[in-house]
């Protein structure tokens, strides 16, 4: 098995996004949403330069995102609305005339008593999906979700595992298997306030997670 990805999302602090940086995730993510209490308004003092940098939108116009593209520069675009296969496929097709691949992580609620999201129609347009808790807005809930639902999921892209992943999760994590598992996202259990991480809980939890 490939080491998992680790992505933190839910940045804004110039100084926390250098010491997150340092613990090497694989990804940090900056929320693009205005209804996000971790929505990034302006371009932060600093932003990482080692691991990826991912926008998170939600129904975004598609000239928002290609502004947040540019400013950010970013390397992936996660879409946590309600966003068509035709929609991923225009990012794209628009970032590549800058001549910079793009690669595109859609995000789908998941509940263990309503039927599993139909991700097959997002399997050609997009390179990772993203299997969060399902919850009435497109904001996190901060719950986990009962993760044998996603013995469902039968397609081949791969996905991140989200929804209320926190320091106590590292042996649940262990025993969780899944041919397409590629990564873990983090985010409000890491906090001390909104959009602020609590560094040495997440060192503590990336050293478990890769040892």
């Amino acid at each position: 098995m490939k080491p998992l990805l680790i992505k933190v999302c839910g940045m804004r602090d110039a100084d926390n996004i250098r010491q997150v940086e340092a613990l090497a995730p694989d990804m940090m993510g900056f929320i693009c949403w205005e209804d996000s209490r971790r929505h990034v308004s302006r371009l932060p003092d600093y932003l990482p330069t080692v691991c990826r940098r991912v926008g998170v939108f939600v129904n975004p116009e598609i000239g928002y995102v290609q502004e947040r593209l540019k400013t950010f520069r970013l390397d992936l675009v996660q879409l946590h609305g309600h966003e068509t296969p035709e929609f991923c496929r225009s990012i794209k097709e628009e970032r590549l005339k800058s001549g910079r691949a793009l690669q595109i992580i859609k995000a789908f609620g998941v509940a263990p008593d309503e039927p599993f999201p139909h991700t097959e129609d997002y399997e050609a347009d997009c390179d990772f999906f993203l299997f969060d808790t399902r919850c009435p807005t497109a904001g996190g809930s901060g719950r986990t979700f009962d993760w044998d639902v996603l013995q469902n999921y039968h397609g081949h892209t791969p996905f991140f595992l989200s929804g209320g992943i926190g320091p106590d999760n590292t042996d649940r994590l262990r025993n969780f298997s899944h041919p397409a598992w590629a990564g873990v996202d983090l985010n409000s259990r890491f906090e001390t306030t909104p959009a602020l991480k609590d560094v040495g809980l997440l060192a503590d939890f990336i050293k478990d997670l890769r040892e």
